[in-house]
């Protein structure tokens, strides 16, 4: 099979598989929605799935050495901060990267 050929297979299959894993809760639970077990995984994976994140985040901070973990805890205070000011979450962590990258990136911790 020739290279572009096999890349292009490759791409059609890894789309489907995209499409087919992201429609398919859909086309499943259409009717099911009222469901109890997916009103409460609606209600608690969206805070898990958060929570989980931003322990995968911050799990390598170095708190001993420094700046002691001073740049994260400012993003996220920024983040925390503008979530709860404008419950916009595209705004609070947009902002709250674009902080965290400038603190990183400028020095201004050293």
């Amino acid at each position: 099979m020739d290279a572009t050929l096999y890349l292009i297979a490759v791409i059609g299959v890894m789309a489907g598989a995209t499409l087919l894993t992201r429609a398919l809760p859909f086309l499943l639970f259409a009717r099911g929605a009222e469901h109890p077990t997916l009103l409460y995984l609606g209600r608690v994976l969206p805070p898990a799935v958060m929570t989980l994140l931003l322990l995968y985040c911050l799990k390598d901070v170095p708190l001993a050495t420094a700046p002691h973990g001073l740049p994260e805890a400012l993003a996220l205070a920024a983040v925390v901060g503008l979530h709860l000011w404008r419950r916009n979450a595209l705004l609070s962590i947009g902002a709250g990267t674009g902080l965290y990258m400038f603190l990183v990136q400028s020095g201004v911790f050293g």
